[in-house]
């Protein structure tokens, strides 16, 4: 079968290689879509922490089942997965979060991911499909991701959330915060961006740091009080470190973007907020059902995201060019 590696940053090479064997637990996946998101974009860039080459990408995975002996589930049908495969036995698993499992492996990123034609899962990985299309399936991973960041805030119907950086992550993110009720701000560089928060996901605010004061953008907004919920999706440094300034006393941060350096903030600041700083990482089976249900009720809508598509054999010639702001990139599909 074939398969893409990213050999080394800035590299891929197609190869040949096995089939896949499903061995006794595992379900054997021919696979549909693949979504391609900041983490594989990172891998290229040689940037995302917790990275080793060479690496098959891919974990937004939608797919039909080849084999498999899993309990309700059938040959034929179309899932996704919850790729982050965890140990089940440690202290965050045994809590119900397999999410921050200790020694979990990430597919597509600590092991061999979803760009080949076929793949061998875990059955406790396989979420249902429900009706929903490929492209769609392959959407809800990196939904999930920002409603599990929505869920780790514990917003409150009203209050004002801030999210800082409008990639695909975030953009979940904002459309959570919205579903829960939130009066949601969006902040980016981008404009084409912003401008697509405000048309297809139905941001009220937005506020862009490069043409806009910040601080006074976000008092006007929030009537001088200040986002009480300040959630990251950039990953970058300079922003993550430079947001504590904006969150309303009292506030809550919560970090989804992931970076490789240590985060600098003024603890007099902080501390006189009473704040409280937390990471979210990957998401949980509710959270993934929690999408599907969304998409299903229409509350959340698929075709908003695909800006571009590619067969499996065109990645490598146009991987590079998703990098690119000015190509205005959302969500890349590969169809295989």
């Amino acid at each position: 079968m074939k398969s893409l590696s990213c050999i080394q940053p800035g590299s891929f090479v197609y190869q040949d290689m096995a089939m896949p064997v499903a061995a006794a637990g595992n379900t054997l996946l021919k696979i549909e879509r693949i979504g391609i998101c900041g983490t594989d974009l990172h891998a290229f860039e040689g940037t995302q922490p917790f990275f080793n080459y060479p690496r098959i990408l891919g974990h937004e995975i939608a797919a039909t089942i080849e084999t498999t002996a899993a309990e309700g589930f059938t040959n034929g049908e179309a899932v996704t997965i919850i790729p982050y495969f965890n140990c089940g036995t440690c202290i965050a698993c045994r809590m119900g979060k397999p999410n921050c499992c200790e020694a979990i492996q990430v597919c597509g990123v600590h092991t061999d991911g979803g760009m080949r034609e076929y793949l061998s899962v875990p059955d406790y990985s396989l979420v249902y499909g429900n009706g929903l299309s490929f492209d769609a399936l392959a959407l809800v991973e990196p939904l999930a991701i920002g409603a599990h960041g929505i869920k780790r805030a514990a917003i409150t119907i009203g209050e004002f959330v801030l999210v800082v950086g409008t990639g695909p992550i975030g953009l979940g993110t904002l459309e959570f915060a919205r579903i829960a009720g939130a009066k949601v701000i969006a902040m980016d560089i981008n404009e084409h961006r912003l401008n697509f928060c405000k048309t297809q996901l139905n941001i009220d605010f937005t506020v862009n740091p490069a043409t806009e004061n910040v601080v006074e953008k976000l008092k006007e907004i929030t009537n001088n009080d200040m986002p009480t919920v300040i959630i990251d999706a950039t990953g970058n440094l300079a922003a993550i470190n430079t947001s504590f300034q904006y969150m309303a006393h009292g506030g809550r941060y919560v970090l989804v973007g992931l970076q490789k350096g240590n985060i600098s903030f003024s603890h007099p600041e902080f501390h006189k907020r009473e704040a409280t700083l937390m990471s979210s990482r990957n998401a949980t089976r509710e959270d993934f059902y929690q999408v599907i249900s969304s998409m299903k009720q229409g509350l959340v809508n698929p075709k908003n995201y695909i800006t571009h598509r590619v067969k499996f054999n065109q990645v490598k010639d146009n991987f590079e060019s998703w990098l690119n702001p000015s190509n205005g990139v959302i969500k890349a599909m590969v169809e295989l």
